[in-house]
């Protein structure tokens, strides 16, 4: 399994599949490179590339929590991007993988050939954040990933109306771990600890000033119609601040997304093009 090493020693792990174009698909906060798999097959053209970050998926746990912060994940990127010999990528970022392409325009930019945030933005409803930090850190109640599925089914169906519990099942399994002893996270627990110091050393920067670091970079934006954590009114702003901005809304879906939808498709095909 394909691994590299950051440039503080930790280990983490990559898929690279495919040829052409490299695109980066970077996760949400908790999960990890598994959740790309519904893109996957819409993305045969392309070198498609997703990573684990630190303490996520099979990458290596850190034992210094502060470390799950979006300044050091967006340098694992870097390291990721220097070890293949990347010059330049497009990526497509699921909500934490949002923030940190927008990091990463400002610290980075000429390593960006194009970005897609996919139900992210510079400003988070606050019922979004309240709801993420209801379940971070939290060990399963479920024992199975059946009973795992649906209880995804129960507290998503909501957002996602007409989902089957076939597809929260594959969810279910990209988000834990099923052991004898019942499921466990497929990520470092620590994580909610390193949500709530930083939350309480207010070390959340202003996002708008992140946002627009992407003026000069094909941008697209994809939000999900029920989404709770972008809100119609922030994609507006992010549209008038970023005249050149491709965004779409998807029907049905929530926070976030599967990236299979037509109109999601639609939005990352635009970005790659303008890339």
């Amino acid at each position: 399994m394909p691994f590299f090493s950051t440039n503080d020693g930790k280990r983490l792990y990559f898929e690279d599949t495919g040829s052409g174009r490299p695109v980066l698909c970077l996760a949400g906060l908790t999960r990890n490179s598994r959740d790309f798999s519904f893109l996957a097959p819409h993305m045969t053209d392309w070198r498609m590339i997703a990573m684990d970050y630190r303490g996520r998926g099979q990458s290596e746990h850190d034992s210094d929590h502060g470390n799950y912060s979006l300044l050091r994940e967006s340098q694992d990127v870097i390291d990721l991007l220097d070890h293949l010999d990347l010059d330049q990528v497009t990526v497509i970022g699921t909500s934490r993988g949002g923030l940190i392409a927008m990091t990463l325009a400002t610290t980075h930019p000429k390593r960006l050939a194009a970005v897609v945030l996919n139900d992210v933005g510079p400003v988070f409803n606050p019922s979004g954040i309240a709801k993420i930090m209801e379940y971070v850190g939290k060990q399963p109640v479920s024992k199975t990933y059946d009973e795992a599925a649906q209880a995804l089914q129960h507290m998503m169906g909501p957002q996602f109306p007409g989902i089957s519990l076939k597809r929260w099942r594959q969810m279910a399994e990209f988000q834990n771990q099923e052991t004898t002893e019942g499921l466990t996270l497929r990520y470092d627990p620590a994580l909610r600890t390193a949500l709530l110091e930083q939350a309480a050393a207010g070390a959340i920067p202003d996002m708008w000033i992140f946002f627009e670091a992407l003026q000069d970079i094909p941008t697209g934006v994809i939000r999900g119609e029920n989404s709770d954590l972008l809100s119609a009114q922030t994609l507006a702003e992010m549209q008038n601040r970023h005249p050149g901005l491709i965004s779409a809304t998807v029907p049905d879906r929530g926070h976030v997304p599967f990236l299979d939808e037509p109109q999601s498709l639609g939005v990352i095909r635009k970005v790659l093009d303008a890339a």
